[in-house]
């Protein structure tokens, strides 16, 4: 194994983050990820994975840190250069792990984002005319799901009669069940009344009868938080965020709103207590209808 080449590398641990479960997006990441560190090695006449030093990684991080402006995509590149040498170097690939002596950069994390009710009422408006991307924004501001979550929703995952969503994941986090109050409920159900008729079973579609896509889905909700007049840098990721805020200010325990939008660390949760101001606890507190 000791004469494999990088490229025969980067084939093992494409393999091994299939086998793992990973997400495609995931794994279609780490991929030009590593791509962009073997041409940058290859430049340094680094062919094969077991001459790489920690000299060599460290000189590109500093080419990440000149080519990137931001700190997050640098520090989310050596991330997976330091999953792929802890990969080879716990199969025994390589004799040692040179990723070990390369620190992760330092970057200055964003609070999130909370709209205001101002803001998202404003942005329900801007949608009324548009009774999908209205179930669309409905459906992530009332449940505190992922873009990528929405954009996978299947016909069978909705529970009327319940009042749930059924979520199912690629990747590590956890399959589990959301509350579906009415507010989404409604607007899902006006939606799925002029939805194309059409086999696939996704349930959000575009006019060709095609799964609406994540890219196309970040598109128009970017197009409506314009026509909103919500300003520059609002995010789908922040219809998340005011979800979760909501929750706690309503006094849902944290553990269960961590468990409903799918945290896998309670930490992930506890960050958002900067926005809440907490009530008194009470058991009889149901999820909060933005």
């Amino acid at each position: 194994m000791s004469n494999l080449t990088i490229q025969d590398r980067e084939k093992l641990f494409n393999d091994y983050l299939s086998a793992s479960g990973k997400a495609h997006a995931t794994i279609i990441a780490y991929t030009k990820d590593i791509e962009q560190l073997t041409e940058f090695l290859a430049g340094r006449g680094k062919n094969e994975i077991a001459s790489v030093a920690a000299d060599d990684l460290e000189a590109y991080k500093d080419y990440l840190g000149k080519v990137y402006r931001s700190d997050k995509t640098v520090s989310r590149k050596v991330n997976s250069v330091k999953s792929y040498f802890r990969y080879l170097s716990d199969n025994h690939y390589i004799p040692d792990n040179p990723s070990r002596l390369v620190s992760q950069p330092q970057c200055e994390q964003t609070p999130p984002r909370v709209l205001s009710k101002t803001e998202y009422r404003a942005l329900r408006d801007a949608c009324r005319g548009d009774v999908r991307m209205l179930a669309v924004v409905e459906t992530l501001l009332q449940t505190g799901m992922r873009i990528s979550e929405l954009a996978n929703l299947k016909l069978d995952d909705l529970d009327f009669d319940r009042g749930i969503i059924n979520i199912e994941t690629e990747d590590t986090h956890l399959n589990r069940k959301v509350p579906l109050n009415e507010t989404a409920k409604k607007t899902l159900q006006a939606y799925l009344k002029v939805r194309p008729r059409a086999r696939e079973k996704t349930v959000f579609l575009t006019k060709t009868c095609k799964p609406f896509l994540v890219r196309n889905i970040r598109k128009s909700l970017d197009r409506y938080f314009r026509l909103a007049g919500l300003g520059a840098g609002v995010k789908v990721n922040d219809l998340r965020h005011t979800f979760i805020v909501e929750q706690l200010r309503a006094g849902l325990p944290m553990v269960y709103v961590s468990q409903i939008v799918g945290h896998k660390r309670l930490t992930t949760t506890e960050k958002y207590l900067a926005f809440v101001k907490m009530p008194e606890y009470d058991a009889n507190i149901k999820i909060e209808t933005l």
